[in-house]
């Protein structure tokens, strides 16, 4: 039996937070890991452990428009942000086909 896999990696450029850049693996519209470079470490593995197994609308929901002290943006929010361009730019592709 051979096995198929819908796994994709995805990374994201942040923009006014301290997290540099974020790496997310998605299967099937699932959340497997999520890998950030930069910012508040611990926070942020709170994050990952916390979306692990969620569904990518589920989580968009949850962090979108989180806000950082004065920031007008969060590491939450811009994994949101993340996930959203994931999200249209895969139904961009299911509809052209």
């Amino acid at each position: 039996m051979t096995q198929t896999t819908n796994t994709e990696i995805i990374q994201y450029q942040t923009s006014g937070v301290c997290c540099a850049m974020m790496q997310v693996k998605i299967n099937d519209g699932i959340i497997e890991d999520a890998e950030f470079l930069g910012g508040c470490n611990g926070n942020l593995q709170g994050i990952k452990s916390l979306i692990k197994g969620m569904k990518i609308e589920d989580v968009i929901d949850r962090l979108k428009g989180i806000k950082c002290g004065s920031k007008q943006t969060s590491c939450p929010d811009q994994l949101a942000k993340c996930l959203c361009e994931y999200r249209d730019k895969k139904m961009g592709t299911l509809t052209k086909s």
